[in-house]
C-alpha cells in the first residue's frame, strides 16, 4: 500500500475514538488535529502522544518510539507501521437512559406494591484520553456513544435502582409524590456514578431524571388512584367517609314509603339549602329534631312471650317475666384493617386510611389479607377463588357455582380429597 502523507479525521459528536483506516505512513507524514480532538501514534502496544491541535509530522523527533522500536537514525527519513488513533474530547450532553423493567417497590405512605419506572438523559465527556483507549476501545476500530452507553448499562441501571429504592423507602417518600425530589436525586445519583465512569477516562458532566412514573395500567396503582379520587371527592364536598355512609342510609329512608319517609325526604331537601359545607349530623338534627329519639329507640321485648313493652318496663305486662333490653342494632366488633390497623367501617370494600381492599370473614366481618386460609380473629375458614374463573367460593364446596371446576385438591398419588393446606393425604400417607 501507499505511504500515507496526511493523516485527518473531520470528527462526529457520536464517536469517541477512532482509528485512522491507513497503518502505512513515515517519518515526513502529517497529522492533523482539531481542537476538540487528541491524537496517539501506537506502535507495538506502545503510545505514543498525545498530540494536540495544530500540524504534527510523524519524525523521530515526534515520536522518539520510532528509533528505539524501528531502528530509524535521529533526523533519518523512512516509512513505519503504525496505529493512529484519535479521541473526541468535546462534551456530549444528549446519552439517554432508563430502566430496562419496573422495578417493584413498597410504597412507604399507601403500603402497596407498586412498579416504578425512570428515565432521563446524561453528559459526558473524555477526561483522560489514554485510559480511555487501554480500558475501554482495546481492539476496537472505534469506539461511539452506543457503545458506551451497553458498556455502563449494567452500572447505572444499579446504581439508579438503588438510589430510586433509598429515596422511596428509606426516606418515606410516596411513589406518586417522588418528582418533586427529581433535582436532589439527580444530584446524588450523578455523585455516586462520577468514581465508575472516571476510572475509565470519562468524565460525568451531568446527570439528570426526567421522570419517574408507574404503568397506568397495573391493578394496584388503578387501586390507589380510585381510592385517592374517591377521598379527594369527598374532601372536596366536605365530609368524611362516615358522614358519606350516614349520607347513604338517609337516602335509603327518604325513598321509603310512611309518614317517615316523607319527612326525611322534606329534611334531605332543606339540608340541600343550608348548604353542603354543614357536618350531615348537626343539619339533620336541626331539620328533623323529632325523629332524634325514634332513631336511637330501643324496644323490650319479653323473651318468654314475645310482648313488646315501652322502654323503661321491668318486667312484661303480659306474663310478669323480669325483662332484658335488646338493641335493635347487632352488637358487631369492629373490623380492622389487616395492613395499617385503622378501624374499618362496616361494608367498606377499602381502607379508608391506606386503600387497602378489604376482605371480610363471612362469619365475624374482619378484615384479612389476600389468600389468607383462615380468619385472624376468629379462626374460621376463608372463602377461595377458583383456579379457573376467579369466582369467590364458600368454604366446603367442592365445586364452582359458576364454571364446574373441582375446587377440593386431590392427592398427586391415590386422588383423595384433601382439606386445603394439607401436607399429608389422608389415605395413603403420601407428602403433597
Amino acid at each position: 500500500m501507499a505511504v500515507v502523507d496526511l493523516v485527518k479525521w473531520n470528527g462526529n459528536p457520536n464517536i469517541l475514538a477512532w482509528k485512522f483506516p491507513s497503518e502505512e505512513l513515515s517519518t515526513w507524514t502529517q497529522l492533523i488535529v482539531n481542537e476538540t480532538q487528541e491524537a496517539y501514534v501506537v506502535k507495538e502496544g506502545v503510545y505514543q502522544g498525545p498530540f494536540g491541535a495544530g500540524r504534527h509530522t510523524l519524525s523521530t523527533e515526534n515520536i522518539p518510539l520510532l528509533r528505539s522500536l524501528i531502528g530509524i537514525p535521529f533526523g533519518g527519513k523512512s516509512p513505519f507501521t503504525a496505529e493512529v488513533w484519535y479521541v473526541n474530547r468535546a462534551t456530549n450532553l444528549d446519552i439517554r437512559w432508563g430502566t430496562p423493567d419496573p422495578i417493584q417497590l413498597q410504597d412507604p405512605k399507601y403500603q402497596l406494591m407498586i412498579p416504578v419506572r425512570a428515565f432521563g438523559q446524561y453528559g459526558i465527556k473524555t477526561t483522560d484520553a489514554k485510559k480511555f483507549l487501554l480500558k475501554l476501545v482495546g481492539t476496537l476500530s472505534g469506539f461511539d456513544v452506543n457503545t458506551m452507553s451497553d458498556y455502563f448499562k449494567g452500572v447505572l441501571t444499579t446504581k439508579i435502582k438503588t438510589g430510586i429504592a433509598n429515596a422511596i423507602i428509606k426516606n418515606g417518600h410516596s411513589v406518586l409524590e417522588i418528582s418533586t425530589e427529581l433535582e436532589v436525586l439527580s444530584n446524588m445519583l450523578k455523585d455516586s456514578l462520577i468514581p465508575e465512569m472516571e476510572e475509565y477516562g470519562i468524565g460525568l458532566t451531568q446527570f439528570n431524571i426526567h421522570s419517574i412514573n408507574v404503568p397506568e395500567d397495573d391493578p394496584a396503582v388503578i387501586s390507589l388512584k380510585t381510592a385517592l379520587a374517591k377521598r379527594t371527592e369527598m374532601g372536596l364536598l366536605g365530609f368524611n367517609y362516615q358522614q358519606e355512609r350516614s349520607f347513604d342510609v338517609m337516602q335509603t329512608a327518604a325513598g321509603n314509603e310512611g309518614s317517615a319517609g316523607s319527612v326525611m325526604g322534606a329534611g334531605l331537601g332543606m339540608g340541600m339549602g343550608v348548604g353542603m359545607g354543614l357536618p350531615f349530623g348537626n343539619a339533620f338534627a336541626q331539620i328533623t329534631p323529632n325523629m332524634q329519639p325514634n332513631m336511637a329507640q330501643t324496644q323490650i321485648i319479653c323473651q318468654k312471650c314475645n310482648t313488646a313493652n315501652p322502654v323503661g318496663t321491668k318486667f312484661c305486662g303480659n306474663c310478669g317475666a323480669m325483662l332484658t333490653v335488646v338493641s335493635n342494632e347487632p352488637n358487631r366488633q369492629p373490623i380492622t384493617c389487616d395492613k395499617c390497623n385503622a378501624i374499618i367501617p362496616h361494608g367498606s370494600k377499602f381502607c379508608p386510611n391506606c386503600a387497602d381492599p378489604v376482605n371480610n370473614c363471612p362469619v365475624c366481618g374482619e378484615d384479612n389479607p389476600d389468600g389468607a386460609k383462615q380468619c385472624r380473629r376468629c379462626g374460621n375458614s376463608m372463602p377461595v377463588a377458583c383456579s379457573s374463573c376467579n369466582t369467590t367460593i364458600p368454604n366446603g364446596i367442592k365445586f364452582c357455582p359458576e364454571c364446574g371446576k373441582k375446587t377440593t385438591p386431590l392427592c398427586v398419588k391415590c386422588g383423595s380429597d384433601l382439606s386445603i393446606g394439607a401436607k399429608f393425604c389422608n389415605a395413603c400417607g403420601e407428602a403433597q
